[in-house]
């Protein structure tokens, strides 16, 4: 399966060279593939909070390569890089502060920096640590997209049409996706006869990235509004919904991009299986439950607006970024050390006892 990824490969957002980070600028996708470099923290940041880059892994990558960028850009003396550091650590967490691979990268960034000898280089030893970061994550995607398929195959192994939401492909990662290396994987091994994209309001990330990707790989997609997901797993043979997720808590509550909630709720009032495809990295123990989770809110404005003219004067818009869903709507969630099935705090607790599995 390993290999039969990589040959499929077509599509990658993030790339490394030259001392440079080159992002794939998500907001001009489909109509153009825009490439923009960044030699900078604060052009990283700002990449982030501006969506050229999406995706949970994929910011937390694009932040690790932003602060090798702010180490080349300063001046230590006496080597105290934590103090002149300092500052950039704090822009990147803030550009999304509830992104949780956000948060983990840049912590393995400050723990390499810690275990730098004396007379090392830093600067060499922080670049060798975000190339890690982004390499382990395509890893992880391939191992996920394996036991994606394996638990697929074990319910039901005739092709099937599946549904997701949002985009959680190598535009979101660091190569392959989550849960669209899942889905990948799936097509690949002849068990997938479409799959239903939700448009994913208000910033159309299945209409525009999920939807392109697949496609690129010709692998038959049906883009729909988010509103008519109850009405396809009734008439469409659904048997899966499978998403990612920006975090994921103790108790195995997920959040993720607004709307995942009620499709776990209409999945089981259908019997559709709902999958979860993320990272341990998206994994945050120190909070019990979704109940902890801060989540983001966008301006309301972009709910009111068409053609930059504004609708409803009085009205209020609600434009949240993310939503909760709870672990007892769900079947499986898959990351690279394993799958846990009907999740709960004990086996959550289990699982981050493991070793990846690759």
């Amino acid at each position: 399966m390993r290999d039969r990824l990589l040959a499929a490969e077509k599509v990658r957002a993030i790339e490394w060279r030259d001392s440079t980070l080159y992002l794939l600028d998500q907001r001009a996708l489909p109509f153009e593939e825009s490439w923009i470099a960044y030699d900078s923290a604060a052009g990283v940041a700002e990449a982030i909070r501006s969506m050229v880059v999406c995706g949970a892994p994929a910011i937390g990558i694009s932040a690790a390569y932003g602060l090798v960028l702010a180490a080349r850009g300063r001046s230590v003396a006496g080597g105290d890089w934590f103090t002149v550091l300092e500052e950039d650590f704090t822009l990147l967490a803030d550009a999304a502060p509830a992104a949780v691979n956000l948060s983990w990268a840049l912590n393995r960034m400050r723990e390499r920096l810690e275990r730098v000898r004396e007379h090392a280089d830093p600067l060499a030893a922080l670049e060798a640590e975000a190339l890690a970061i982004h390499e382990s994550d395509r890893e992880a995607n391939l191992t996920m997209a394996q036991l994606g398929v394996d638990l697929i195959r074990r319910h039901q192994g005739n092709p099937q049409a599946l549904l997701t939401h949002s985009n959680t492909g190598a535009l979101a990662t660091g190569g392959f996706g989550t849960a669209l290396g899942v889905i990948r994987a799936a097509w690949l091994e002849g068990m997938v006869e479409r799959v239903y994209a939700d448009e994913t309001r208000p910033w159309l990330q299945g209409s525009r990235l999920t939807a392109w990707e697949l496609a690129s790989e010709g692998i038959p997609v049906t883009v729909n509004v988010d509103a008519a997901a109850a009405h396809i797993m009734k008439t469409k043979g659904v048997t899966w919904v499978v998403v990612g997720a920006d975090r994921i808590t103790a108790n195995g509550d997920v959040a993720n991009q607004v709307g995942t909630y009620q499709l776990a709720v209409n999945a089981m009032h259908h019997g559709v299986r709902f999958m979860v495809v993320a990272p341990s990295s998206s994994i945050d123990m120190s909070l019990a439950s979704g109940d902890d989770i801060p989540l983001a809110e966008r301006a309301g404005e972009e709910l009111l607006e068409i053609a930059g003219k504004r609708m409803g004067e009085g009205v209020e818009g609600f434009n949240p970024l993310f939503d909760v869903t709870p672990a007892d709507l769900i079947d499986a969630i898959v990351t690279e050390k394993g799958v846990v099935e009907r999740p709960d705090t004990a086996k959550m607790a289990q699982l981050m006892c493991r070793k990846r599995l690759h």
